[in-house]
């Protein structure tokens, strides 16, 4: 053995640690994995040598190490292992067993490569033995496995931990995110009936904007025009649609119209927004403690966001009584808020939002909520994920006003799907509706109404 293989600054244990000594694991019958007569290793000898590598790593080393340096140390030390105990893995064998103690330790273990995958944009893990990705729209089954339920379990756990809270049996579900942005939410036995069970929503690490969606054919570059508009002239946006549809994706691209000289405060039950602003003030919500207590809601933080001297207040998703909070945000000077929701249809969410504030035990009739609705939002933008997989700005909705008790709303572009291509992608043109907005003194203002105009005119050519 080289030099280098016994220092401990390459993970090793010293030489004084308690650890399986390799010869006398040898002598073992059942430490020493019986070389196999031909093909691929069997589990048990893979299994055994995972074992006697775990243990020659010093834990409190190899977590300040270089990923590079490790996974060439640990695939040496595989190496060594494996002679020592007559395994017979050829080098492919031993790089992959490499990877894999390494992602173990320092990774998602079988989910990395996954991770690694520009082309998956969702993973979801039914289990140790079931793991589905999304590529390109459509879902289907990957090859990736756990070991057992221990092994993902240990995973989950690792992931909760990292942003500071935790899963097991008596706090079940978590919302998370790992390092990069990307969103997940766990579900742990006794709710899981398989084994705990992990969505990831994966973040681009390209950086996407509205060119990027028009590439895209999320959308065309008129109605990319008016939501530009619309965000540089401070319109209240929300943007609504069902689950992956594409919500956050839009806010991070509309949030890129925010002037840079502005204070923007986010408030998100898991932090996935991606502002590129530099006066950006992040706030995340706290679940309770083993108490039970220590829990800090959205509404807590939409409510505290009001005081921190805001430009706008962007919310993450609206999904219970922080709806009053936002509309009262809205209608009260902070201009150019964003929020999402999950709904069908644009007046789909206004319905929603009107009911959540009704969940918030606020005690006002049907036409006063709708009445802060209408002065508090001016648009909405429905994004949907479509049979072919594409996702696409379906309709763009301007709040109008009220008539009678009804809520007043205004398509001016709405997605008409016309047929389906050879290869399956449909295809379709907007309906547009040229009738001047009723902000469009505000547009005036910020000297956008001539640009509105032309973009809402192009798109009926």
């Amino acid at each position: 053995m080289s030099a280098s293989l016994t220092t401990p600054r390459f993970g090793r244990r010293t030489e004084g640690a308690s650890i399986p000594d390799p010869a006398a694991a040898q002598a073992g019958s059942a430490a020493a994995p019986p070389p196999p007569s031909h093909g691929s290793p069997p589990d048990d000898a893979i299994a055994a040598l995972r074992k006697l590598c775990l243990a020659r790593l010093d834990p409190a080393v190899v977590s300040n190490m270089p990923v590079e340096q490790l996974t060439s140390d640990v695939e040496r030390l595989i190496s060594e292992l494996a002679s020592q105990n007559r395994a017979q893995l050829n080098a492919r064998e031993q790089r992959a067993l490499a990877n894999e103690v390494v992602n173990d330790i320092v990774g998602l273990g079988p989910l990395e490569p996954l991770l690694e995958d520009d082309a998956v944009s969702d993973i979801m893990v039914n289990g140790p033995n079931r793991v589905f990705v999304e590529r390109r729209g459509k879902t289907e089954m990957s090859d990736v496995r756990f070991r057992d339920t221990s092994h993902l379990s240990g995973i989950c756990q690792r992931i909760a931990a990292a942003i500071g809270r935790r899963v097991d049996e008596s706090s079940p579900m978590v919302d998370a995110r790992l390092r990069d942005g990307s969103r997940v939410n766990i579900v742990f036995p006794p709710l899981a009936l398989d084994g705990p069970y992990v969505s990831i929503r994966k973040f681009s690490k390209k950086t996407i904007d509205l060119a990027r969606l028009v590439e895209f054919g999320a959308l065309t570059p008129p109605v990319a025009r008016v939501l530009q508009v619309a965000g540089r002239a401070r319109l209240n946006i929300i943007i609504s649609g069902g689950t992956g549809s594409g919500k956050t994706t839009l806010l991070n691209a509309l949030s890129r119209f925010i002037d840079v000289g502005e204070r923007v405060v986010t408030v998100e039950d898991a932090a996935e927004l991606q502002l590129q602003q530099p006066h950006v003030v992040r706030l995340e919500t706290r679940p309770p403690s083993l108490e039970g207590k220590g829990e800090i809601t959205q509404r807590d933080l939409v409510r505290n966001a009001l005081r921190m001297r805001p430009d706008r207040i962007i919310i993450g998703e609206v999904r219970g009584g922080e709806a009053f909070d936002m509309l009262q945000a809205m209608n009260t000077g902070h201009d150019g808020s964003m929020s999402t929701i999950h709904a069908n249809t644009t007046r789909d969410a206004l319905t929603r939002i009107e009911n959540m504030v009704q969940m918030g035990n606020m005690g006002l009739p049907s036409k006063a909520i709708r009445t802060q609705i209408v002065g508090a939002i001016d648009m909405i933008v429905q994004v949907e994920r479509q049979r072919d997989g594409r996702r696409r700005v379906t309709q763009v909705t301007e709040v109008c006003g009220m008539e009678a008790d009804v809520v007043a709303l205004n398509d001016v572009f709405l997605l008409e799907v016309q047929g389906q291509r050879e290869d399956g992608t449909l295809f379709g043109r907007y309906r547009v509706n040229a009738v001047p907005p009723t902000f469009i003194r505000r547009l005036a203002y910020f000297g956008l109404d001539t640009v509105w105009a032309d973009a809402v005119h192009e798109a009926m050519a």
